[in-house]
């Protein structure tokens, strides 16, 4: 089911994809020319915060959270990346080192593009230069909206917008009305901002609800309209 015209799923995803969508034939091999593809497994880093970058990367397949680290080890998971999406380019395009750090949340496959090849580009084709600031401009909205709900939701309703959330990230992988999750409750409760034990309490309440079925770290979304209900987001 559609999320149109009940809940702003727009405001809450980066839209690269249509970055590269932008380039023309020559431009786009030009920015491919010296990549390389590899693969990462479930919790191996692609960046680390504070390292200088070397280059850019293209989620390919998989899925990559993005996040900040606190004190004794704590994360703050703001963005998971999915696949078609550009990661890694707002430190290449300031010259600065990585705010944040990527880890892949599940076995992933990606493309490496060298800083020269993505500069080089970015110089030469005014319309990929357009597109990427309009991207970085919409992320201001959607990082926006995280530290909004994390200052001033309640944990169901930060829980039940991060499911939602998710529910958009696994949607195109899979056929049917009901879009199942494989995520763990550790990086839940990193991206809804809320303990664990407190995320494995509320998915049992939205169990009972019928919102939702569990089985080991699956989690199946039965019912869209009656977890956006629970989200309270207006």
């Amino acid at each position: 089911m559609s999320l149109q015209g009940i809940f702003p799923i727009e405001s809450w995803n980066f839209n690269t994809p249509s970055v590269l969508s932008s380039l023309s034939k020559a431009d786009y091999e030009r920015l491919f020319l010296n990549s390389s593809t590899h693969f990462y497994q479930k919790g191996e880093s692609l960046f680390k915060e504070g390292t200088v970058p070397s280059g850019i990367f293209l989620v390919i397949a998989g899925k990559i959270k993005k996040y900040k680290s606190g004190g004794y080890g704590k994360e703050q998971i703001i963005y998971v990346a999915n696949k078609g999406e550009l990661i890694g380019y707002h430190a290449v395009l300031a010259e600065e080192r990585y705010p944040d750090s990527a880890t892949a949340m599940e076995d992933s496959e990606i493309r490496y593009i060298p800083n020269p090849d993505f500069i080089a580009v970015v110089k030469t084709c005014p319309l990929f230069a357009s597109q990427l600031l309009k991207v970085l401009s919409h992320e201001f909205t959607v990082l926006s909206n995280t530290i909004s709900v994390l200052a001033q939701r309640n944990a169901p309703e930060r829980l039940a917008i991060t499911l939602i959330v998710l529910r958009e990230k696994y949607k195109d992988q899979q056929e049917g009305a009901l879009i199942k999750l494989t995520v763990s409750r550790a990086d839940l409760a990193r991206m809804a901002g809320i303990a664990e034990e407190n995320v494995i309490r509320l998915l049992r309440d939205f169990k009972r609800e019928g919102i939702l079925e569990l089985t080991g770290r699956e989690i199946l979304i039965k019912d869209i309209k009656l977890l956006v209900k629970r989200a309270n987001y207006k």
